[in-house]
């Protein structure tokens, strides 16, 4: 399943940082994840600080 980053998203780029297959992009004021690309690894929610990302 794949994953969205919530409002929570300080954008800090840890998450795209962390994304093995580079679903992630900067938006604005917070960060995106193209759920065509996501693998739903959990990768990204690992990496970062404040729980953003989520599996939708």
């Amino acid at each position: 399943m794949a994953y969205k980053i919530t409002d929570a998203c300080v954008a800090c780029g840890a998450c795209a940082a962390g994304c093995p297959v580079e679903a992630i992009t900067e938006g604005d004021g917070k960060y995106e994840i193209n759920a065509d690309l996501c693998v739903g690894c959990g990768a990204c929610a690992e990496a970062c600080p404040v729980g953003a990302p989520v599996e939708e």
